[in-house]
C-alpha cells in the first residue's frame, strides 16, 4: 500500500529568473501543456503538480505563479518577484519529483520558505527551505 503526502511549495523566485527556467514552473504546475524546450523529459518525465479536481485535501490542489510587489527599494523602484504557490496529493513514490523542481527552482529562489511536505496523517510537516541558491535540509516543523 503507497503513503501519500501533501506536497506544498510557496516560495519567491527573483523577478529576474529566466523565462525558460519560468516556462518550466509553468509547466511543472500544469499553467502551460507543452514541456518547454531544454527541459530533460526524462529527468522530468512529468508535470509536478497536476492538479486534481477531485483531490482529497481540503480545499484541493491548487498553483499559482505570478508577479508580486515586494517592496520599495531606497531608490524608489518597486521590487518584485514571482510568488510560487502549489499544493498536491501525492504518493510516495513520486516524491523524487519533488527534489526536481525544488532543484530546478533552487538558483532563481530567495532565501527562506521553500515549502512542506507530509504524510497525509501526520500531524506537522516537514519543511523545506532555500539558502545561496540551494535547498537546504528538509527539518521536522515544531
Amino acid at each position: 500500500m503507497s503513503l501519500h503526502y501533501e506536497v506544498v511549495v510557496a516560495c519567491f523566485l527573483r523577478e529576474d529568473t529566466p523565462p525558460e527556467v519560468l516556462d518550466a514552473v509553468r509547466w511543472h504546475i500544469g499553467l502551460a501543456e507543452e514541456r518547454p524546450p531544454g527541459l530533460d523529459p526524462e529527468e522530468h518525465a512529468h508535470a509536478a503538480f497536476l492538479l486534481d479536481p477531485e483531490s482529497p485535501l481540503p480545499g484541493g490542489d491548487v498553483a499559482e505563479l505570478r508577479l508580486q510587489y515586494r517592496w520599495t527599494a531606497p531608490s524608489g523602484a518597486d521590487v518584485n518577484s514571482w510568488g510560487l504557490h502549489a499544493r498536491g496529493y501525492w504518493l510516495d513514490d513520486e516524491l523524487g519529483q519533488l527534489s526536481l523542481f525544488l532543484d530546478l527552482i533552487a538558483p532563481y529562489a530567495e532565501d527562506g520558505h521553500a515549502g512542506s511536505f507530509r504524510e497525509e496523517y501526520d500531524l506537522l510537516p516537514t519543511v523545506v527551505a532555500f539558502k545561496d541558491g540551494a535547498l537546504v535540509s528538509p527539518g521536522r516543523a515544531g
